[in-house]
């Protein structure tokens, strides 16, 4: 099982870490977390048709990053179809935001709660339901875009290119992390597809 999901009896995923695999993790989730940005969340007492109907950014990202995690839905091929991608962006990035906060949230909850269970033992077995499995899958893509975006991999060939890196470039744990979620995030996808 180590570095790799298997499947649970009755759903869900398990995954052996050791404890600098779960700090890594943890410190990439908390990263996203913070790329991602806070939000724009309604106050507890708003109200909620209101906090539907909220209206979000029209343009997109500047940071190449956020434009991959949060593209345009039409591309920007005519001025009718920019007018488009604002409107589709303005009414559903705020959610879309909050969906990929919660998955990376889930993914530090997970580890924090399997750090606890393991203090002092170097590393344990996460097990995640069907439901958390789908929140850690969304955030391992979103690690691996941003990484990926970060890296400037544009197709494949570029990313065959990563295994031939010397020791010495610095990009080197940066593409190790890359591949290493590219493991799970493969791994899971089967595990969830069983």
């Amino acid at each position: 099982m180590a570095g790799q999901f298997e499947p649970l009896p009755g759903g869900g995923a398990a995954v052996a870490l050791d404890d600098v695999e779960i700090s890594i993790l943890r410190s990439l989730a908390v990263q996203l977390m913070e790329l991602i940005g806070p939000g724009d969340e309604p106050a507890p007492d708003a109200d909620p048709l209101a906090a539907l109907f909220a209206e979000g950014p029209s343009e997109p990202p500047s940071d190449p990053a956020l434009r991959r995690l949060f593209p345009d839905a039409y591309g920007d091929d005519s001025e009718e179809l920019r007018a488009a991608a604002s409107d589709f962006r303005r009414y559903t990035e705020n959610d879309l935001r909050a969906r990929k906060r919660e998955d990376a949230l889930a993914v530090v909850r997970a580890l924090d709660a399997l750090s606890a269970e393991a203090a002092g033992e170097g590393g344990a077995v996460l097990k995640l339901t069907p439901d958390e499995s789908r929140a850690w899958l969304g955030a391992l893509n979103d690690l691996r875009l941003t990484i990926g975006t970060r890296l400037e991999i544009t197709d494949d060939e570029q990313g065959e290119q990563l295994y031939r890196l010397p020791d010495s470039d610095p990009r080197k744990p940066m593409v190790m992390a890359y591949l290493w979620l590219g493991a799970l995030q493969e791994t899971l996808v089967a595990t969830l597809m069983a």
